[in-house]
């Protein structure tokens, strides 16, 4: 395969977190909504999309719980380095790592066939927009408030990087599920501790939760496309 064309998706897929960011800023004003939204989207990606991913790519109940034990010290883990100094840079540090390895398994992807390739990257471009979307909320919710355009211009263009370094440097595909399943219990505790608890204290009423459940049933119905 051509390293021009996994390139190009990889493009693409910047292109996607850029415009799921930029349509997040638009609704800035309302924190509850974005915290509520972004919280579900983080969620539902850690649920439904880096946990199944990180599952089937094993076989067997040995490797499932070893999968879930990996969830549960990335859980464990963020809550400890959230305590750390510079810890309100860990999510946003989180999705570029997280928007590189899109990058790197479509490059993984293509190595192995055509079809292969295809599968992934249309599965990584269903998300992107939710990983900007992602990188403005955490940006939006930083004490004291960060500048979101620098981190989304930076995750934009993690994709292409990640492509890059898969070509540069050989990387074990078996070992992507031990740290999806890693990423997964990180983005649990970005939704539950960090963003939902600002969408409930921005505003009262019901529009932060129902935000959430939005959220959770777009990257439901994302996952659903995608596969």
């Amino acid at each position: 395969m051509n390293f021009l064309f996994p390139l190009a998706l990889a493009v693409a897929a910047g292109l996607a977190t850029g415009f799921g960011g930029l349509l997040t800023l638009r609704i800035g004003a309302r924190r509850d909504l974005v915290f509520g939204l972004t919280g579900g989207l983080v969620i539902g990606l850690a649920l439904l999309d880096l946990v199944p991913a990180a599952l089937e790519s094993g076989s067997g109940h040995r490797h499932a719980g070893l999968v879930f034990a990996m969830v549960a010290s990335g859980f464990a883990g963020y809550l400890l380095l959230h305590r750390l100094p510079g810890a309100a840079s860990l999510g946003r540090i989180t999705l570029l790592v997280h928007s590189m390895m899109d990058g790197l398994i479509i490059g993984l992807a293509f190595a192995v066939s055509s079809a292969t390739g295809w599968l992934v990257a249309l599965a990584v471009l269903a998300h992107d927009m939710a990983d900007g979307a992602n990188m403005v909320g955490l940006s939006l919710s930083a004490a004291p408030l960060q500048n979101p355009w620098r981190w989304l211009l930076a995750n934009a263009l993690a994709p292409v990087a990640g492509l890059m370094l898969g070509y540069l440097v050989p990387v074990e595909p078996g070992a992507f599920s031990l740290v999806l399943a890693v990423f997964a219990g990180g983005f649990l505790y970005i939704g539950t501790v960090e963003l939902l608890p600002r969408s409930a204290g921005a505003e009262r009423g019901l529009h932060g939760a129902l935000a959430c459940m939005a959220g959770l049933g777009a990257m439901a119905l994302v996952t659903h496309l995608a596969h």
